[in-house]
């Protein structure tokens, strides 16, 4: 059967419709970004890809392609020994590898003379790149947005759960980025994704939204530790309607030592990570909190770290970056319980939030 050949936007439009997504490209190449939901078969491993490469500049063009030939094969008949011997006959992937040359055609070519109708993404993955970073121009202001706004450890995150929980639209920007957004906020074990990975994430979270309704989004700044926001989204962010989170101190603290329970067990992570503040609030404050948090006087630490860091820049900060930040509504958390903010996003929900 013949390889049907398909551009990047019809293939965008059509995500949904193919039975795999498959990458042919190398393991790497995968783990840096690749087309949400695609399976990594490729053509060439990593070292492979390597021994390819250094063949081409030291050798010739010719016998590197005869040693690559011999890999890519190889891993094909791997490929379909592994993943294919159950696919019924309508089966139907789309396929695409750097540029949608060498290394998807191979196994396309392969796939399509089984009997299968193989789609093989024109462009490959770069043509797919330049859609999304042409959407991400364009997406951002299709929708009505609502900004969580509020100091640290007021709930934000919280609150946007909680209403992820009961249906509305949320775009949860730290998740996407495995990121809490502040000094601390390095998840541990969990590495950030590339910049490209990030902006994938957040690509097709909006163009899952309905521009019907509001979407809620927290109130960032343009950096999620090393992850920029792309601008058009930080502008319509920063341009919409606000919800300001007013919660009592001693439930800040709550809060932030259960949503950070990992610092309060791993004292020694969390001073690495205060050391980080010592340019900005100075080497005795910073001694202060690790002390603190050493001697097991932990909640008083956060108290400090909130009143002499967090909070001082946080209203200026606000007003500049929100613009509607004083016309925002003001929202007020029973506690800092999780069924308090479940009944917060049931208020905002009923109360019928509309664009």
């Amino acid at each position: 059967m013949p390889v049907v050949p398909v551009c990047a936007a019809d293939a965008i439009a059509r995500l949904d419709c193919f039975d795999a997504i498959i990458d042919a490209r190398s393991p790497a190449e995968h783990a840096l970004d690749h087309l949400p939901g695609a399976l990594n078969w490729p053509s060439l491993d990593d070292e492979q890809r390597r021994i390819v490469g250094t063949c081409y500049k030291q050798v010739s063009a010719f016998e590197a392609r005869k040693i690559g030939a011999a890999m890519v094969a190889r891993n094909i008949a791997a490929h379909i020994e592994r993943e294919v011997m159950d696919k019924p006959k309508d089966w139907e992937p789309l396929l695409y590898c750097w540029r949608g040359g060498q290394r998807s055609g191979a196994l396309a070519l392969v796939l399509g003379q089984i009997g299968f109708r193989v789609h093989l993404l024109e462009g490959g993955y770069k043509a797919w790149r330049r859609q999304v970073v042409h959407d991400l121009e364009a997406l951002p202001a299709r929708h009505a947005w609502r900004v969580l706004c509020g100091r640290t450890g007021s709930g934000k995150s919280r609150l946007l759960q909680a209403l992820k929980a009961q249906g509305a639209q949320v775009l949860d920007l730290e998740a996407l980025a495995e990121h809490r957004g502040s000094v601390l906020g390095l998840l541990p074990g969990r590495p950030q994704p590339s910049q490209k990975q990030f902006e994938t994430r957040i690509w097709q979270a909006l163009r899952g939204f309905d521009p019907g309704r509001v979407v809620y989004v927290e109130s960032e700044s343009r950096k999620i530790g090393q992850l920029q926001v792309p601008p058009a989204l930080i502008e319509c962010i920063r341009a919409a309607h606000c919800l300001s989170i007013d919660l009592a101190l001693p439930e800040r603290i709550a809060l932030l030592m259960e949503d950070y329970d990992f610092f309060v067990r791993d004292v020694d992570a969390l001073c690495r990570q205060l050391d980080h503040l010592a340019a900005l609030r100075g080497r005795a404050t910073v001694d202060g909190w690790k002390q603190a948090a050493r001697e097991g006087r932990m909640a008083e630490m956060v108290e400090a770290l909130l009143v002499q860091h967090y909070d001082p820049n946080y209203e200026a900060s606000t007003q500049r970056n929100f613009v509607r930040h004083a016309q925002a509504r003001r929202l007020a958390p029973a506690s800092s319980s999780h069924e308090a903010f479940m009944a917060l996003a049931r208020e905002l929900i009923g109360g019928g939030d509309s664009p």
